[in-house]
């Protein structure tokens, strides 16, 4: 039973890491965490509501799993096709394409959040 708990907590630790190694070493990892944090102070300046900080926050979580997951098979792949292969290619371009459309999607809703509440501050 112990073991079986050390195992457990140990998870986290190599989970851990690889957020550490995500965000350490992914330079669009740190641009989406940079946009989630401007994203962060507009929804705390704006006052934002519940609703909207529950979509800001879950597309955030979004962009930054996905953007783990290309991540991790961006290295599989390279592990097990050093050389370029079209199929090689094929699995990097469209985990990087799952990635871009989740960030794409993240501005459509931070947009549609921030703007108008931006646009009445503006207009005064």
């Amino acid at each position: 039973m112990l073991q079986a708990l050390w195992k457990f907590i140990c998870g986290f630790g190599y989970a851990f890491r690889g957020i550490w190694i995500l965000i350490r070493s992914q330079r669009n990892a740190q641009i989406h965490c940079l946009a989630i944090a401007v994203v962060l102070f507009f929804g705390w300046l704006l006052k934002i509501n519940a609703n909207e900080w529950l979509a800001v926050s879950l597309i955030s979580v979004i962009v930054l799993a996905l953007e783990a997951v290309n991540t991790a098979i961006e290295s599989v792949v390279d592990l097990v096709s050093p050389e370029y292969h079209p199929l090689a290619g094929r699995a990097k371009d469209v985990a990087a394409g799952a990635v871009l459309i989740a960030a794409i999607g993240a501005l459509i809703i931070a947009a549609i959040i921030v703007w108008p509440r931006l646009a009445h501050l503006i207009a005064g």
